[in-house]
């Protein structure tokens, strides 16, 4: 595991921001850490980031207790950007670098590098307050990643991005990834968890409700709805043999009892002549499973293994 929260518990006064939250993040993977507004994930990254401390519990980056030297291991890139509006792009990306512990040659070389890549290395003169948002968002994401840390945590790093230079720097992200660089991702976007992460932990009142990998977390909800499409005219006794929950022209999503009437309910369209052109099992979008979880429809769980 490259972080390790156990037990972990944080007031303020006579609130609770974190209540008893333990949960591992894997090694290599992308992790996502969701909650609605006020759950407790910005007091959990200032402890993790080391720029609070836990009143009880501890905290472990790649099975050291955290320290003076953990913020040079990690790269944060905070929701509310922290930018020196009045400073050039070269000093700054060159300040906050050497503040993660790089000399100025390894850093003059890591921002080199970086500008060349996004095609901007004319921005090194250019003042922050001169750049649109977006582009700011651009140092933003190098001043994060400059120092090449091993544990990378990201908040909504996409706010003000548009469409291409999302995927710019979703790209960036999975490449990243693919290095080895394990990544802490925060984003009320739910459709990015389902497209980066590989498990996630929920946040809600200071507790973690749901937490494991992405795939099993979809099962684990899943309600047996399945779509059916097929070519033929649909028997009239249907309706009353399966659950149908919509129906459309040639085209039905059917709730079934248990997954393993699937079976049965393809063998009853095919005897009665149809030939089926697509069968699929309808797994919840995280969306729904957000919802479902934090409205409390659905049993909260500590673990999805």
């Amino acid at each position: 595991m490259i972080l390790s929260i156990q037990n972990v518990v944080k007031t303020y006064g006579n609130y609770t921001a974190v209540d008893h939250v333990s949960f591992d993040v894997p090694k290599g993977r992308v992790f996502g850490l969701l909650g609605p507004n006020g759950a407790g994930k910005t007091s959990l990254i200032r402890m993790i980031t080391t720029i609070t401390a836990p009143d009880e519990g501890a905290i472990y980056l790649n099975g050291e207790k955290l320290n003076e030297r953990t913020p040079e291991k990690i790269g944060y890139m905070p929701e509310e950007r922290g930018l020196y509006k009045k400073m050039k792009v070269g000093d700054h990306l060159l300040y906050l670098a050497q503040l993660k512990g790089l000399s100025d040659a390894q850093a003059k070389k890591q921002i080199d590098f970086w500008l060349t890549k996004f095609d901007i290395k004319d921005w090194w003169s250019k003042k922050i307050e001169d750049l649109s948002k977006g582009m700011q968002q651009k140092i933003q994401f190098i001043a994060t990643i400059v120092h090449q840390p091993p544990l990378l945590i990201l908040d909504e790093p996409f706010t003000g991005l548009d469409p291409i230079n999302t995927n710019l720097i979703k790209d960036e992200i999975r490449q990243l990834n693919e290095a080895g660089t394990s990544i802490i991702f925060s984003t009320h976007r739910m459709e990015q968890v389902e497209e980066m992460c590989d498990y996630i932990v929920l946040i809600n009142h200071g507790k973690n409700v749901l937490y494991g990998e992405v795939q099993d977390i979809k099962n684990q909800y899943k309600q047996n709805l399945f779509r059916v499409e097929w070519q033929g005219e649909l028997p009239s006794d249907f309706g009353q043999q399966f659950s149908i929950v919509k129906e459309e022209n040639h085209a039905a999503t059917v709730k079934l009892e248990d997954e393993s009437q699937s079976n049965e309910l393809l063998r009853h369209l095919i005897q009665k002549g149809l030939r089926i052109t697509h069968f699929e099992e309808i797994l919840p979008t995280f969306d729904e499973i957000f919802i479902r979880t934090v409205a409390g429809e659905h049993h909260p769980m500590h673990k999805v293994s």
